[in-house]
């Protein structure tokens, strides 16, 4: 190579060097430029580069490839070079010459081996940089993480735009029947088609981001709340594209709109207001959206102080049990009584929805629930070794336990325990919780089943799946809430009334026990009986009553119920 050419590589070579190192930016159709005239200092018909994740992504074709110059001109392959990288990439640069060319003297090649593995380098790193922000800032199905949300936040904070933005946090409502209803990769679909509308809405005026799970996240801007709220309160989501079917999707949501003089100190800030409101959201009410307020921060307290006194408490037997007495309405006999926690505490009874949602949020719910069998069983011997009346009892569970994989184990040790027979137990499991697989409560369901232990669906029509829930699990009882009975009110082509009566007559198609929940007038009353609902419940009978009063009712065994 002659100096003239010699020195005209090196000026080339320092253009390509400079456009490629410009720090955190780079101006990518300058270094094409550069790639060009390199290309044609060395009389390339084409030079290509290759970028592949990983060696089997290599082997299998699956990578990108980008063309930095082309003649135009047929050319053979001339010069090649790989490089994997410490994080297993594979990167390839090649050159193509034309065979009619005037071949390379050793150090013209020499001279493009220097540029093509300056190039290597430049994809290496560049390309590094993409994988590490994927990874660090992107789940590994592709949603923004809550890194990415965090960092959106401190961006707006640095632009001094965090004021009048709102937060969203929403959590996916019936996932799990969902996924059991259309499969979990349709699910999976119907997630990402859901996720996409919300993002389409937003656009670049703020971010959405995946928590984990059927958890998102997201800040925008505030004039978009009631088109993004509009959507998560529910609309229909195409998951099978081909056929274009359709399924419901809605989010239990926490909003915080973020006032214009709000001080931001960390990300917590905001992620801690937006995550309470969405956790009391979630916790049920008519409304799936809830606006966070200064209050939640002081129910936020209380919360915490329950947590911290629970484990004192349990020890030191503050939680009683409290029964509310059975009815059959056709002969006003007590028939049995259902089991309801009460916490007393320095001489007042803390109301359970005080305490019981909170202990729902981790497995605290799981040791009261063992306590109130264990308090029940010993009445039930009690009772039995007295000679007195002894009727069934319903004792309730929360579906955390159903994660417990030696469930039917530890309620059978429990009943045996203390000697009672099986038939005076009955576990109650509420409808209206729905993150549970249905394998795991058809399993623990049919399991105390063959050990002579009855079990209810408790709350019947709250929840997502009625109709699959008594499809298929083996239920014993069937206790109807009280939404669905009808009030004084209501006439006999009332929905209310209507859907009583359908209730009540599937129960009695399925061979189920019928109760009523919730009972509190003489009209109700001639309704159950119209429709043969023939067992209740309700403050028209008694309310849930001490240990001692109920022993009462017990020795009585009946009460007044007119004709």
């Amino acid at each position: 190579m002659t100096n003239e050419r010699t020195f005209e590589f090196y000026k080339l070579f320092e253009e390509l060097i400079r456009s490629m190192t410009r720090g955190s930016t780079y101006d990518e159709e300058e270094i094409l430029a550069n790639v060009k005239k390199v290309s044609v200092f060395f009389r390339l018909t084409r030079a290509t580069s290759e970028f592949y994740r990983t060696v089997p992504d290599e082997k299998a074709g699956i990578g990108e490839i980008k063309i930095g110059y082309d003649s135009g001109k047929q050319g053979e392959l001339f010069l090649s070079k790989r490089v994997v990288t410490k994080s297993m990439a594979v990167v390839i640069c090649s050159a193509y010459r034309s065979p009619d060319e005037e071949p390379m003297d050793d150090d013209e090649k020499d001279k493009l081996t220097i540029a093509m593995n300056s190039v290597l380098s430049f994809i290496s790193r560049h390309r590094l940089e993409g994988v590490v922000e994927k990874f660090v800032f992107f789940d590994d199905t592709g949603y923004p993480n809550v890194r990415s949300f965090l960092r959106y936040l401190e961006m707006l904070k640095a632009k001094n735009a965090l004021g009048g933005s709102t937060a969203v946090y929403y959590n996916l409502r019936h996932l799990t029947l969902i996924n059991r209803d259309i499969g979990r990769s349709a699910g999976d679909i119907a997630i990402h088609n859901y996720f996409n509308i919300i993002k389409d809405i937003i656009g670049e005026r703020g971010i959405l981001c995946r928590v984990g799970g059927d958890n998102f996240v997201g800040v925008f801007d505030d004039s978009l709340l009631d088109d993004v709220l509009g959507i998560l309160r529910g609309v229909p989501v195409i998951y099978e594209p081909n056929s274009g079917k359709r399924i419901m999707l809605s989010a239990s949501t926490g909003v915080f709109r973020i006032p214009k003089d709000f001080t931001f100190d960390a990300p917590g800030d905001v992620m801690d207001r937006v995550l309470s409101a969405s956790q009391t959201a979630k916790m049920g009410g008519k409304d799936s959206v809830v606006f966070y307020d200064e209050k939640m921060e002081i129910n936020k307290e209380k919360r915490m102080e329950i947590q911290k006194l629970f484990p004192g408490a349990l020890k030191n037997k503050e939680f009683k049990v409290f029964y509310q007495p059975k009815i059959d309405i056709a002969t006003g006999k007590l028939i049995g009584a259902e089991a309801l926690c009460r916490w007393i505490r320095d001489g007042r009874i803390v109301p359970p929805m005080e305490f019981i949602p909170v202990l729902e949020q981790n497995t605290d719910i799981c040791q009261l629930d063992f306590y109130m069998l264990d308090n029940v069983c010993a009445d039930i011997r009690r009772w039995l070794n007295e000679g007195g009346n002894v009727f069934r009892v319903s004792v309730n569970l929360s579906r955390k336990h159903m994660m417990d994989v030696d469930l039917l184990e530890h309620i059978i040790n429990i009943v045996d325990r203390h000697s009672v027979p099986h038939k005076y137990i009955e576990i109650e499991l509420t409808e209206t919780t729905t993150d549970v697989e249905f394998r795991d409560l058809k399993r623990v369901v049919s399991g105390l089943q063959r050990q002579g232990i009855f079990t209810s669906v408790d709350d019947f029509g709250m929840g997502y799946s009625s109709l699959n829930l008594l499809r298929e699990v083996p239920w014993n009882v069937l206790k109807v809430d009280k939404s669905f009975l009808p009030v004084d009110s209501d006439n006999n082509n009332s929905s209310r009334t209507v859907m009583f009566k359908y209730v009540v007559a599937m129960a009695k198609d399925l061979g189920l026990e019928c109760i009523a929940e919730g009972v509190e007038t003489q009209n109700q009353v001639k309704i159950l009986k119209d429709n043969q609902c023939l067992y209740a419940q309700g403050f028209l009978f008694d309310k849930p009553l001490p240990l001692a009063d109920f022993e009462e009712r017990l020795k009585n065994g009946h009460y007044d119920v007119e004709a």
